[in-house]
């Protein structure tokens, strides 16, 4: 694949960033509609996504740095390098913090919770399929080794794959984060047709909640996260990794969701948290 999109003179542009750039730009776009639909002002949509994408990208870091410190003293270039780290633990981290920062956001500027999620389900769903398709492009987060002759499998030849995200070379790998960018937008597609049919009930964040904690699970299936450092706790109870885990939790979040809303449409109303 290409983890190098184009180079001008010494400066590299990467995939990755491209198109997780592009991904948070679509849901900033996205979300301007979604946001009319629940009758929320656009520029809450825009400020939640912004203060969320800050601060995962914060937590993230500030993590790696903390775990990498004494190596960062002796090489401080390498800080410039943990902007390209791929991790699950980082992304539970970032997930969190980003979600935390969102939800203080919405209280601060009291809006709603159940409409400001309504409108960033389908919206954020789009940003990580683009985000996934970045991955795809980069190597990183990989599959497993893909049996010999399988449809669909990737295989990656560019060094710049290996020295960024570890990628194996010459080995047909499975293409999960383009099954995970296609789950995502489908879920980003089914979430923006239910709010557009049923408005700020809570159940368009339901199904995106559902529907991600479903890609999520499935796909860590087909990821190969085994021997990719210390700092990856590996496999939890019932041979579930951390994301599995997390996975379900959303699962679980989402079905409550949904399960208010039709609560509250047999008795008439639902409050707004």
């Amino acid at each position: 694949m290409h983890p190098l999109l184009m180079q001008i003179g010494s400066l590299a542009i990467p995939s990755y960033g491209v198109l997780a750039a592009a991904g948070v730009l679509a849901a900033l776009t996205l979300s301007h509609w979604s946001c009319g639909w629940v009758g929320i002002d656009p520029r809450h949509g825009w400020n939640a996504i912004v203060l969320g994408v800050f601060a995962a990208m914060s937590a993230e870091r500030g993590l790696l740095i903390a775990l990498n410190l004494s190596n960062l003293r002796v090489h401080p270039r390498w800080l410039l390098a943990l902007a390209l780290v791929h991790h699950p633990l980082l992304t539970g981290v970032g997930t969190g913090a980003g979600l935390a920062a969102v939800w203080v956001y919405g209280r601060w500027a009291k809006v709603g919770m159940r409409r400001l999620a309504d409108a960033l389900a389908a919206p954020v769903a789009a940003g990580m399929a683009l985000e996934q398709i970045g991955c795809l492009l980069a190597g990183s987060d990989y599959g497993r080794e893909a049996m010999s002759g399988r449809w669909g499998a990737v295989t990656y030849t560019s060094e710049l794959a290996a020295r960024w995200s570890g990628t194996p070379l010459g080995i047909p790998l499975v293409p999960v984060q383009g099954y995970a960018a296609l789950g995502a937008g489908l879920v980003a597609v089914l979430s923006g047709i239910w709010l557009r049919r049923r408005g700020d009930t809570g159940e368009a964040a339901g199904v995106g909640l559902l529907g991600m904690g479903v890609v999520v699970f499935l796909t860590e299936c087909l990821r190969d996260w085994e021997g990719r450092g210390v700092i990856y706790a590996g496999k939890l109870g019932a041979g579930m990794d951390a994301p599995q885990v997390a996975a379900l939790l959303m699962v679980v979040g989402g079905a409550l969701l949904m399960a208010r809303w039709s609560d509250g449409e047999a008795g008439g109303s639902v409050g707004d948290a």
